[in-house]
């Protein structure tokens, strides 16, 4: 089956918030209308790391990958955006599933705003540690928003 013909049905979206110590992870329902935290990983290497999105991929029905591009606030690709593109390389090669690098500036602003709504002020490390997976639902919702993520 072409991968044409697979991305046409209804098939997920998984977003990577990237990070130098912990990966977020959020997925799409199957329509792509909703995107869902669903885990923090503690980045250990990076074979790992891949062979464990080949494996939610594979579990998940993930037909396309989003990882946050941390552009600098004027719009400009520093040092962390370089590795997060790099990254992005490595999945799409490693996965051969579809990756495209999406603008995150300001969602781990905005999951942190999120949490700390709901339920007051971040004082634990487990809060914290959620904020990830957080961020990569606001990259994922932003993407399915903007149509990127239509089949």
């Amino acid at each position: 089956m072409s991968r044409v013909v697979a991305e046409s049905k209804a098939s997920r979206v998984l977003a990577v918030d990237y990070g130098r110590k912990r990966l977020g992870i959020a997925i799409s329902d199957p329509l792509r209308v909703t995107a869902q935290p669903y885990a923090t990983w503690i980045r250990s290497n990076t074979r790992r790391e891949l062979a464990r999105l080949r494996n939610l991929c594979r579990n998940e029905g993930i037909s396309r990958i989003v990882v946050g591009w941390p552009l600098q606030l004027g719009g400009c690709a520093g040092e962390m955006a370089a590795e997060a593109g790099q990254f992005a390389e490595r999945i799409r090669s490693q996965l051969g599933i579809p990756v495209d690098l999406v603008d995150e500036r300001l969602s781990s602003w905005e999951a942190h705003q999120n949490v700390s709504e709901i339920s007051g002020r971040s004082r634990s490390g487990r809060k914290r540690r959620h904020m990830d997976e957080l961020a990569a639902a606001v990259i994922l919702r932003d993407y399915l928003n903007r149509g990127s993520g239509a089949s």
